[in-house]
């Protein structure tokens, strides 16, 4: 779907979680809502349910106490209602004065795969799926971030380079076609293949599409496009991705630099 998106900074500048909630109206009849922390709040929530949409957003620590009125324990599954803060009524004036979500909280203490140590999880979802499934579900979300470090990185949309907000739509706009138009070809790969589309290299997907494009588009004719494309995929077969045995290093934050201390009067 199309993306939404605003100012950062000065008096226009708007949140991730008001992006969120202006863009749910494009989302696909039957689509469900996954967040992360950042969007696990009450508005969002709110948004989602009063247009259809069922979520299953991770809350913070505190907010997920708040809402359990306890400690939070390693194994919880029960259904509550979720009201407004004041806080949440501060920033959204216009909430009805009823306005609440009837969802259900989980909580559960999971150990990730890359050998760091275990941690609590707690979700609010809207759905009414067993615990473990909705663990898988939310487990999904991370294609989300790999997402977008591709986006940054390989279609280099981590700064724009454009310098009115009429080009930067564009911009954004295209580069999101184009991750899609790689992502569809290599569902076609998959299809022929029957691996998943995640076991192929987005890269080198990238590099062979865009090595064909300009070969099927200037094609004389219908059956000329048809072999540049059958070598186009027969060359994506060839970009999965390597089984890697050995186990990919934990995730670790940057130490906090040294400071230099003050100089003496």
């Amino acid at each position: 779907m199309r993306p939404e998106w605003g100012p950062m900074y000065g008096p226009d500048a708007v949140s991730e979680q008001h992006l969120l909630e202006t863009s749910i109206d494009r989302l696909p009849t039957g689509a469900a809502l996954i967040g992360d922390a950042n969007f696990g709040v009450f508005s969002v929530a709110w948004t989602a349910t009063q247009k259809g949409y069922p979520v299953l957003l991770r809350l913070s620590l505190p907010r997920a106490q708040r809402l359990a009125g306890k400690a939070l324990q390693g194994r919880i599954d029960r259904h509550i209602v979720w009201r407004p803060s004041r806080e949440d009524r501060k920033a959204h004036p216009d909430l009805p004065v009823d306005a609440c979500v009837k969802g259900r909280l989980i909580v559960r203490q999971v150990q990730p795969d890359n050998g760091v140590a275990p941690f609590l999880l707690a979700l609010f979802t809207t759905l009414p799926d067993p615990v473990r499934e909705i663990q898988k579900l939310y487990g999904q979300r991370w294609n989300i971030e790999t997402d977008l470090r591709t986006l940054k990185s390989q279609l280099r949309m981590e700064q724009l380079s454009c310098a009115t907000p009429e080009m930067a739509a564009k911009e954004i706009e295209m580069g999101v076609a184009a991750y899609n138009l790689v992502r569809a070809v290599i569902c076609l790969a998959a299809q022929e293949s029957g691996l998943p589309p995640r076991d192929y290299s987005f890269t080198r997907a990238a590099r062979i599409v865009e090595s064909f494009a300009s070969k099927i588009s200037c094609a004389a004719s219908e059956q000329e496009a048809q072999r540049h494309f059958d070598r186009m995929m027969y060359f994506l077969q060839q970009a999965k991705l390597p089984r890697r045995k050995r186990k990919p290093y934990p995730r670790a934050a940057w130490g906090v630099g040294e400071k230099y201390p003050k100089h003496k009067t």
